[in-house]
C-alpha cells in the first residue's frame, strides 16, 4: 500500500530541480537499484519478518486466530475482501483525478489516462526508495516538453496528501496518548516532542502549500534557478480553491485507506472498536510517512508498525499482521502488475525511447 503522504518521498523529489531529478531517478535505477534489491532491502525486509514471527507465534490463542482466519474465507465476511478490492479501485481513482486536476494548468488529459499515469507510476515506484519513481512513471503520458514541468505541480498533490497524513496522524497521537504511554510505546517526554515536531512540520508545509505562488516567485529570484523557472512556473496557476479541492480529495482518499483497514481488521477477527481502529492505524500512517523504506522491505515495517500501535488495542496479532499485508498487496502490487501492463503499452517507452525524450526535455 502506498503510504497516504510520505516526508522522504516529498523531501527526495522536492530538493532536486528540474533535470536533475530525472538524471537521478535513472541512475537510481541503474546502479542503486542491485543494492537496494538484491542486498539491503532483503536483510531489512528478513530481519523485520524474523521479528514479526516471534511476536505472532507467541500469541496466547495462536491456535484459535488461525482457525477464524480460515473460517472467514468461507463466511459472508469475505464481502469484506471484495469490498476492499473495489475501494483500490476507488483509492487510485481518487489519485488520478488529483493528478488531473494538477496537471490542468500544463495539459488537458482525460480521466483515463490520469488513471493509466497513475497506475503506471506505481508500477517505476516499487523499486524506489519511498516509492519516488512514481513521478517517471507518470510523466510518461505527458507531451513531450511538459514532462519536467509535470514534477512540480505533481509534488503539489503528494504534499496534499501528506498534510492530510500529519494531520490524522497529530490527531492519533493527542487522542491515544494514554494507550501508547502505557503501553510503553515511548515515554511521555518523548511523545510530547513527536507531537511538537510534527505540529511544526505540519505549520511550515501549511504556510509552503498555501503560499506556493510567492514560493514560485522567490525561487525564480535565485541566479542558479533561473534556467529551470520553467519548470516553477505552473506553481502560479494553484489558487486557493484549487489547494483545497486538492486537500479534500486527499481526505477522502484517506478515508478510504481507514475503511479498508477496518474492513480487514473484522475480516482476520481483530476486536478493535471503529474509533480505535482509525486513530492506531493514522499514526502507523504517520510513523511511515517519516521513515525512509524501500519496497520489498516495506510489509515487513508496515507490520511491525501496525503491531506497535494497533496491537495496544487488540491481542490478535495474526489478525492485524495479515490484514496490513492485505492492504499492502491489494493497494500496491496488484496495481503495480496492472501499471507493468500499461506501460508495454506505450510505444515510446517500450521501444526503448524514454531517454531520449528525457534528455530532449531537459534541453527545452
Amino acid at each position: 500500500m502506498m503510504v497516504p503522504g510520505s516526508i522522504p518521498n516529498i523531501i527526495l523529489t522536492g530538493f532536486s530541480s528540474g533535470g536533475c531529478i530525472f538524471t537521478r531517478l535513472m541512475k537510481l535505477h541503474r546502479n542503486i537499484k542491485i543494492f537496494i534489491n538484491y542486498l539491503l532491502g532483503p536483510v531489512l525486509f528478513l530481519w523485520l519478518s524474523w521479528s514479526i514471527y516471534q511476536e505472532i507465534s507467541g500469541q496466547p490463542d495462536i491456535g484459535l486466530a488461525w482457525q477464524h482466519i480460515k473460517s472467514s474465507f468461507r463466511s459472508p465476511l469475505l464481502l469484506n475482501m471484495v469490498a476492499v478490492i473495489g475501494l483500490m479501485i476507488v483509492n487510485w481513482s481518487v489519485e488520478a483525478w488529483k493528478w488531473k486536476i494538477s496537471v490542468s494548468g500544463i495539459q488537458s488529459i482525460p480521466f483515463s489516462t490520469a488513471f493509466r499515469a497513475i497506475l503506471s507510476g506505481v508500477s517505476f515506484s516499487v523499486s524506489t526508495p519511498n516509492r519516488v519513481g512514481e513521478y517517471l512513471g507518470r510523466v510518461l503520458y505527458m507531451e513531450e516538453g511538459n514532462r519536467l514541468k509535470t514534477i512540480a505541480v505533481t509534488i503539489v498533490g503528494s504534499i496534499s496528501q501528506l498534510i492530510i497524513t500529519l494531520v490524522m496522524g497529530l490527531a492519533g497521537l493527542i487522542l491515544l496518548k494514554p494507550a501508547i504511554e502505557t503501553g510503553q510505546v515511548v515515554n511521555g517526554l518523548w511523545l510530547q516532542v513527536v507531537i511538537y515536531g510534527v505540529m511544526a512540520a505540519l505549520l511550515v508545509l501549511l504556510l509552503f502549500y498555501f503560499r506556493l505562488s510567492w514560493l514560485a516567485n522567490w525561487v525564480d529570484r535565485l541566479p542558479f534557478m533561473k534556467k529551470f523557472n520553467y519548470l516553477t512556473r505552473a506553481l502560479e496557476d494553484f489558487n486557493t480553491g484549487i489547494l483545497i479541492r486538492l486537500l479534500a480529495l486527499s481526505f477522502l482518499r484517506y478515508l478510504v485507506f481507514l475503511l479498508q483497514y477496518y474492513l480487514l481488521f473484522v475480516f482476520f477477527d481483530v476486536k478493535i472498536s471503529v474509533w480505535v481502529a482509525c486513530w492506531s492505524v493514522s499514526i502507523s500512517f504517520l510513523v511511515m510517512a517519516i521513515l525512509p523504506t524501500f519496497a520489498i522491505a516495506e510489509l515487513g515495517l508496515k507490520g511491525k508498525v501496525a503491531l506497535i500501535f494497533s496491537g495496544l488495542f487488540s491481542t490478535n496479532k495474526a489478525g492485524i499482521f495479515f490484514a496490513t499485508a492485505g492492504i499492502w498487496f491489494i493497494n500496491l502490487v496488484i496495481p503495480a502488475i496492472l501499471g507493468s501492463l500499461m506501460i508495454l503499452g506505450i510505444k515510446k517507452f517500450y521501444t526503448g525511447k524514454a531517454d531520449d525524450q528525457i534528455s530532449s526535455s531537459l534541453k527545452n
